[in-house]
């Protein structure tokens, strides 16, 4: 697929995410990129492994179930059945770097960050990397490119910034490949936190892709059942969104709500991990 059908779908994800209520059907999407039906469908269907029509339907969905999410009912369940999977190739490829508090202090003096901005089958996505690793990753919101490098600027505030999109593009790849499963290069994650926010992160790393957890449980692992609040907290602070999983924390209900990138953008990218669960595994209920 060229760079500029893969733009071409991207640009259309945000827009399905920002207009899903709307219900856009193929002949309009099709007609807004500039391409036929068909084709646009070929091209939208090859990046994303699913058609406009089956995406907008996930778009309608509340449920675990209705994705076909595994749901466990320990964080250590989820782990166990990662260890076989991607679960644990996060496990070995991922490395969490944590900031000094000094340089939590200087928030960022001194930091030269590269970033860029990339499509994905989920949407274009904003990369930020330090000579430490990946700082930040989000989504634009509502088609504009501004939200998350306004979010970017408040997080690490006081660094030089540098748009590059031939420096970021690399980890780019590495991240959706990392993603999909099929990474075979480190990546290391420069952020910073509460002591609380990087053990929440941290756990979030055992969630294999396909499942999901919830709020409670996560508390539960950390040794602080009381505290589904703060751990809600921790997920929405999250700087690294989708290598840092905060999407496959869910209400203990199964409602798929809250994201800080949008609750569409959420059940996009769990309509999309949840494609790769074999058949024949059926959805559990959360406690």
């Amino acid at each position: 697929m060229t760079d500029v059908a893969e733009q071409v779908v991207s640009d259309a994800i945000d827009y399905i995410v920002s207009h899903w209520q709307a219900q856009p059907d193929l002949e309009s999407l099709a007609r807004r990129a500039g391409y036929d039906q068909t084709h646009f469908q070929k091209i939208f269907s090859k990046m994303v492994g699913l058609s406009p029509k089956k995406l907008l339907q996930y778009m309608n969905a509340r449920h675990a179930h209705e994705f076909l999410l595994e749901g466990y009912s320990t964080l250590e369940a989820a782990y166990a059945a990662g260890l076989s999977g991607n679960g644990r190739l996060f496990d070995l490829l991922v490395t969490v770097e944590a900031a000094t508090p000094g340089d939590v202090q200087k928030k960022g003096q001194g930091l030269d960050i590269l970033y860029g901005y990339h499509p994905s089958p989920l949407g274009d996505m904003l990369v930020a990397q330090t000579v430490r690793g990946i700082c930040w990753l989000g989504f634009v919101v509502d088609q504009d490119r501004d939200i998350p490098l306004q979010r970017l600027l408040a997080y690490w505030p006081q660094a030089a910034f540098k748009q590059d999109q031939q420096a970021t593009a690399g980890t780019a790849q590495v991240i959706l490949a990392l993603w999909r499963g099929r990474a075979d290069s480190k990546l290391n994650l420069h952020l910073y936190g509460t002591n609380f926010q990087i053990q929440v992160w941290q756990a979030l790393l055992k969630i294999p892709s396909g499942g999901a957890v919830s709020y409670q449980d996560v508390a539960s692992h950390l040794g602080k059942p009381k505290a589904s609040r703060a751990v809600g907290g921790a997920v929405g602070a999250n700087p690294i969104s989708l290598l840092i999983p905060c999407h496959r924390v869910i209400q203990s209900s199964g409602i798929i709500e809250n994201y800080g990138w949008g609750t569409p953008r959420k059940k996009l990218i769990l309509a999309l991990e949840a494609q790769n669960i074999p058949h024949g595994i059926k959805p559990v209920g959360l406690v």
